[in-house]
């Protein structure tokens, strides 16, 4: 299968790659984020995005408690015909504000550190027994933590892994419940650096090797081969690649439940991508579409499926959406220092900077940006939109059409909540932004801005 190498937002009608940073766009198409223009002013769902940069100042992390609660809704409804849970992915947005509300609705959560294990603790410890622990390079004291929290499941990438799995199981005297993350070798169309489902990724175990991986782990008494899991990429805009995958699964859990094991739960990994640029996006029908998908899979009636019949009805399915649930209800804020000139070119420099959100530097991520107050009337700009670190990657656009801008203008960067804050850091020696969520018409911070105090705080001098 050839392999192909695509922005993260693949663009719809070029002629040749161009990343989408560098394309001019159209005027974001709002419904599907819950920003909206009041007069001339920017609302998130009830508050002014103007008045929370009076109150917290910028750069600033702003989310919906009601649209990511919504999401969550959408994939709990779409597969309430079935018995699943939704493990919701930490490593999207790891709030533990965020957390506790996914968790207090029922959500499970796809982890890949002993640190996310620590934060579901903290946030809604009862959630830990629908946990599955994700990532290859598991360390002993983080599967001891997950081993005597009581997760759900182990998705195991690595014979290596399993055999460390059993020697701590047995050493604290539980079982360790496991599933083989397999790799089904299918390409799906997104970005290289989030492309996981080939046989040349790092994740997980060839699929063709799994079954005698299963036989040999069932012989110890301290493990218990009880799922399979998948995950063939992020940011996936179409639902084809996901029932391929689960085509291969569903044939595998087939062939292992033949060899006598109990593989009761299918993990289908998580993946579902949103639409960045101004088009058109209908959520809810996206994840119907996703839904279905995985259905026809997993009732074997799929076109080209190579099983001829379903598995049981038993059988507990889990998804790890994280992007889809959160991207959309957050946003960044950040303040105009100046509008440049260099020759023909113009740039925005903004308060905020790739240390605050590196999707548009490390992914060529595109991101709609909007004046938090319009100016009717007033001509428009072509501008690189940077920030002040000094690094020539540290851009938010190229070349993009903006509304007429000036120095201490506000702006924002939509579909922000995924992979923003967690990505964050303190190269040059930036502080992080505050986080707030909006709930109606109220705005609660739930992390304050970091001090030069907080990062000079575990160093030492000599």
């Amino acid at each position: 299968m050839p392999k192909k190498t695509l922005p993260e937002t693949p663009v719809r009608g070029a002629r040749k790659p161009v990343s989408p940073t560098l394309r001019r766009s159209r005027p974001a198409a709002l419904p599907a984020r819950p920003v909206a223009y009041r007069g001339d002013n920017l609302y998130l769902d009830g508050v002014s995005l103007a008045s929370l940069a009076r109150q917290h100042g910028t750069p600033l992390y702003v989310y919906s408690a009601q649209q990511i609660k919504d999401r969550l809704q959408l994939f709990q409804q779409a597969f309430r015909g079935r018995a699943h849970t939704v493990c919701y992915a930490v490593k999207a947005n790891s709030s533990l504000a965020l957390l506790r509300m996914l968790g207090e609705m029922g959500a499970g959560f796809d982890i890949v550190s002993g640190g996310e294990l620590e934060r579901v603790r903290k946030a809604c410890r009862p959630a830990l027994a629908r946990v599955v622990f994700s990532g290859v390079g598991k360390q002993e004291w983080e599967i001891d933590a997950a081993l005597k929290a009581g997760i759900l499941l182990f998705n195991v990438e690595s014979e290596a892994e399993l055999a460390v799995l059993a020697r701590r199981a047995k050493a604290l005297k539980r079982r360790a419940r496991f599933a083989l993350r397999v790799n089904p070798d299918v390409f799906a169309e997104t970005h290289p650096y989030i492309s996981t489902g080939l046989r040349e990724h790092k994740f997980g175990i060839d699929i063709t090797l799994a079954r005698a991986i299963y036989r040999k782990a069932a012989r110890s008494p301290w493990l218990e081969p009880a799922g399979v899991s998948v995950h063939i990429g992020s940011q996936i805009r179409k639902v084809e690649p996901f029932a391929a995958a689960l085509d291969r699964v569903v044939q595998l859990v087939h062939e292992l439940r033949a060899d006598g094991l109990d593989i009761r739960y299918i993990d289908a990994g998580g993946g579902l991508g949103i639409e960045y640029t101004g088009e058109a996006f209908d959520a809810r029908r996206q994840v119907e579409q996703y839904a279905a998908a995985l259905g026809r899979a997993l009732d074997g009636v799929a076109a080209g499926s190579p099983v001829a019949a379903g598995l049981p009805e038993q059988t507990h399915l889990l998804l790890e959406p994280g992007r889809f649930i959160v991207a959309q209800a957050g946003v960044l804020l950040t303040r105009v220092l100046f509008v440049k000139q260099n020759g023909a070119k113009t740039f925005v420099v903004t308060d905020a900077a790739m240390n605050d959100l590196i999707r548009p530097a490390l992914y060529q991520a595109h991101h709609e940006i909007l004046p938090v107050r319009k100016r009717p009337g007033s001509k428009g700009l072509v501008a690189d939109v940077v920030g002040p670190v000094c690094e020539s990657g540290d851009f938010f656009a190229r070349d993009r059409d903006l509304a007429s801008v000036k120095a201490g203008d506000l702006l924002v960067l939509l579909d922000a909540g995924a992979y923003g804050m967690t990505q964050s850091s303190n190269y040059n020696t930036r502080v992080r932004p505050a986080e707030v969520l909006v709930q109606g018409r109220e705005a609660q911070v739930i992390r304050r801005r970091e001090t030069l105090r907080d990062l000079f705080g575990p160093e030492l001098l000599a």
